[in-house]
């Protein structure tokens, strides 16, 4: 007897270790909001809208340009028009000499230049607030996205929890039709049955069995299911059942639903502001923008000032060359209006106005929904507690028949059918309680999804 329990508490530790600790649902979905790529993407989504706020601020900065060049090459000049398209030519600039000449020397250029776009009629401020309204876009994104995870990752733990609690059910109906089994088949050997009982009562041992490998593939799937939604290696989870028991301790939510709670609402209301962002700043580029520019220079050559009349007046001396003697210095203020924009703006403006009401359209249908999911959860929830209010009667009636035409079987009042007819309502009884306790929190869990308020549900446990 000593040896068989320590066997038991070996393969007990055994069992224990291999499936680990006991996983609660706040872990689950504390796991699966931490480790979850699509989360982990949408965050950097937004961090680096934030990033592209802090740009777009900065682009207000004025352009300030250093440029420092020194060249060695000829300066022979020649009249007539010259267009550098593309950014090509050459700037060299000398006499315009009746016949070409090769003499080479230094020369050097150091610039610096200031743009400053200061007036835009309001271009640079739509800029920054349309990338705000990006930024909280991509905010209001990963919101959602977290709770509709918590929501899928609560869901797939329900779903596991009922299998795993079917699993109990058909085990127990699996040792009842054994047991049953082999009463049957002692007393077709004794001669007290026909022997096509025991026959029928190893078709229904059979049966049962195909029955808890159904299930339990079921449930490897849904264990599976939880793993990816939570982003852990795979291994066989051990849910915690003691909530599944008990009824919660409120059946609805205090809070209404409204677009100031629900997540998914926020994500597509921030969709409309964005797009009205979008407009606002498509409407600015009608007007021009005024630039103020400053710039200072001052250039260095290795040809004399005297070269015109004397083209032997240069030298080749590096330093000579690249040695500034002459200084410039430019302020100005310009205005820019490319008059041909204010027609291709306007199709640009109509086309934003349709895609926000068309983003506006979305919004009410999504909210028309989650409104209808809300009602729906309700009767859902109530009728749910009132399935398990019933569901114990329903077993324990199953199980006293069950008892009485088995017991009469045994003294030889009842047939084979009798009992078999009694076995299948219990099995069935206790399949319905393990889907009824679940079908509550499932229940609870659908208002909790169209109200917003997934603390709502979290807090029961």
């Amino acid at each position: 007897m000593e040896f068989k329990r320590l066997i038991f508490f070996v393969n007990f530790l055994l069992f224990y270790q291999s499936f680990g600790q006991t996983l609660s649902l706040k872990e689950a979905v504390e796991t699966g909001v931490a480790n979850y790529g699509t989360i982990k993407a949408k965050g950097k989504y937004w961090e680096a809208a934030n990033e592209t706020v802090k740009q777009v601020q900065r682009d207000y900065l004025p352009n300030l340009t250093l440029s420092l060049q020194q060249d060695y090459g000829t300066v022979n000049g020649q009249n007539g028009p010259l267009y550098g398209f593309g950014g090509f030519g050459v700037s060299s600039s000398g006499l315009p000499l009746p016949h070409q000449n090769w003499n080479a020397a230094f020369g050097a250029l150091y610039l610096t230049n200031v743009n400053w776009e200061f007036f835009t009629f309001g271009k640079i401020k739509q800029r920054i607030n349309l990338s705000k309204a990006d930024a909280s876009r991509y905010e209001k994104d990963l919101e959602q996205e977290k709770f509709q995870h918590k929501i899928r990752i609560a869901a797939a733990y329900l779903n596991l929890l009922a299998s795993q609690r079917m699993i109990i059910s058909q085990q127990k109906n699996l040792d009842r039709a054994e047991i049953f089994y082999k009463t049957t088949a002692q007393k077709a050997k004794n001669g007290l049955n026909a022997g096509v009982d025991s026959t029928l009562a190893a078709a229904e041992v059979s049966k049962a069995k195909i029955l808890l490998n159904q299930i339990k593939d079921q449930n490897k799937e849904l264990n599976n299911k939880l793993i990816a939604l939570m982003g852990v290696e795979v291994r066989d989870l051990v849910l915690d059942t003691t909530f599944v028991k008990k009824t919660p301790k409120s059946a609805y939510p205090t809070a209404a639903s409204s677009d100031t709670l629900n997540p998914i609402l926020q994500f597509y209301k921030s969709r409309i502001s964005f797009g009205k962002q979008q407009l606002k700043s498509s409407e600015t580029e009608y007007y021009p923008s005024l630039s103020l520019v400053g710039i200072y220079q001052t250039r260095a050559s290795g040809f004399n000032a005297d070269y015109a009349s004397n083209q032997n007046s240069f030298t080749r001396n590096y330093l000579d060359g690249i040695s500034p003697n002459r200084q410039n210095y430019l302020l100005g203020m310009g205005l820019n209006w490319n008059l041909t924009t204010i027609a291709k703006v306007n199709k640009k403006v109509s086309a934003q106005k349709l895609l926000v009401e068309g983003l506006q359209s979305e919004y009410d249908v999504v909210e028309q929904q989650l409104k209808t999911q809300s009602d729906a959860a309700d009767t859902k929830i109530k009728l749910a507690i009132e399935n398990a209010q019933e569901a114990p009667k329903q077993v324990a009636a199953a199980q006293q028949a069950y008892t009485q035409k088995t017991a009469l079987y045994k003294n030889g009042l009842a047939d084979l059918v009798a009992v078999t007819q009694t076995f299948y309502t219990l099995n069935r009884a206790e399949i319905d309680q393990d889907i009824i306790l679940t079908n509550i929190w499932q229940s609870l869990l659908l208002k909790a999804a169209a109200t917003g308020d997934f603390d709502f549900f979290m807090n029961e446990f």
